[in-house]
């Protein structure tokens, strides 16, 4: 399969710049995984897509403030770095910009020396390994001196930090937000309990890698990056019960999806508790083992988030979805409306 099989035109006025005032007003596009059926709703009706015996599935990651904006010791020259992935202690691996300016040795000050990086490795695409020096907590200064790491497509500033945070939001780590996850409130979510659904909480902490373009032609050539991933003896019961029920496994976004297929395809179809790394790429041809139905954001063209989503029904299916979706002018990306893939009942 090509990369350029997964494209379609986008207007640039699609993409959301800022979130809703109200998360549960966005629009929903209800596809049929089956048939390709498409219905427009709202999303405060996910409620009625929902069944008794279902298990719905949410990543409780937390964005961290991941950017940072300091000045070169040596030269007061501005340099910015994003946190991706925490290592041992205080060595985290970083994007620099601009990472020409950056060489092993190089100590960068933030915050006027409240803390301060020494770049001790370089990596591939502008990666750097720093290592960091500060007094008192790490997270509680990062908060301080952080700002929230919104993707490259949107141009507006957040005026709350909280917009790009789930309100489920428990385990700070991911460089990103779990975007699908947006859209719930505490409301709808005690809403979808009462009707029986059961809910529950792993977590993958999102990399940067999500937002990085396919740059192979062959869709089978591209190499996906590591995220961290953990699920609880509980969220695995839960899981297995409902399938052994005849109950359906909602996944809310793709890093609830990854994480979870990641174990399925290890266990024959079963969830165990447990924690590590994934590097897993979904794309039409895979077999799913875990998730019955999907509740997703609308992605980049020939990203391998689409290609995902393709796998659950078909890339025809998804297109043709997508072109509807462009045609209603629905938004588009992290801000933007939401897709359900209606399980097979």
């Amino acid at each position: 399969m090509k990369v350029e099989d997964f494209d379609f035109h986008l207007p640039e006025e699609l993409i959301a710049q800022t979130p809703l005032e109200d998360r549960t007003s966005s629009r929903l596009m209800i596809v049929d995984r089956k048939t390709g059926e498409v219905d427009h709703s709202n999303f405060k009706h996910i409620v009625d897509e929902l069944h008794g015996g279902d298990c719905l599935v949410l990543n409780d990651t937390r964005v961290m403030p991941a950017r940072l904006m300091g000045v070169k010791e040596e030269t007061g020259a501005h340099i910015e770095l994003l946190l991706l992935k925490q290592g041992e202690e205080d060595i985290w691996e970083t994007l620099a910009k601009p990472a020409k300016r950056v060489k092993v040795g190089t100590v960068i000050s933030f915050g006027e020396g409240l803390l301060k990086a020494t770049c001790i490795g370089e990596l591939d695409h502008g990666g750097r390994l720093f290592k960091f020096s500060y007094d008192g907590i790490f997270y509680e200064i990062l908060d301080k001196l952080g700002e929230m790491p919104l993707p490259p497509y949107i141009h507006e500033k957040l005026d709350d930090r909280e917009r790009y945070q789930t309100v489920y939001s428990k385990e700070i780590g991911s460089a990103a937000a779990p975007t699908a996850g947006l859209h719930f409130t505490n409301e709808i979510l005690e809403q979808i309990k009462q009707k029986g659904v059961e809910i529950v909480f792993i977590t993958l902490h999102v990399g940067l890698g999500t937002f990085r373009p396919v740059s192979v032609d062959s869709i089978e050539n591209h190499d996906m990056h590591s995220e961290f991933y953990s699920v609880s003896d509980v969220a695995a019961e839960t899981i297995n019960r409902t399938k052994a029920n005849g109950g359906k496994v909602i996944a809310v976004g793709t890093t609830s999806t990854r994480t979870l297929e990641t174990i399925a395809q290890k266990y024959d179809g079963e969830i165990r508790a447990e924690q590590g790394w994934t590097n897993i790429f979904i794309y039409p041809g895979f077999v799913y083992k875990a998730i019955d139905g999907l509740i997703t954001n609308f992605h980049l063209p020939k990203s391998t988030l689409v290609m995902l989503v393709s796998a659950l029904t078909s890339r025809e299916i998804i297109l043709n979805a997508y072109n509807k979706a462009v045609e209603e002018k629905y938004r588009f990306f992290s801000f933007g409306d939401a897709m359900f893939i209606r399980p097979i009942r």
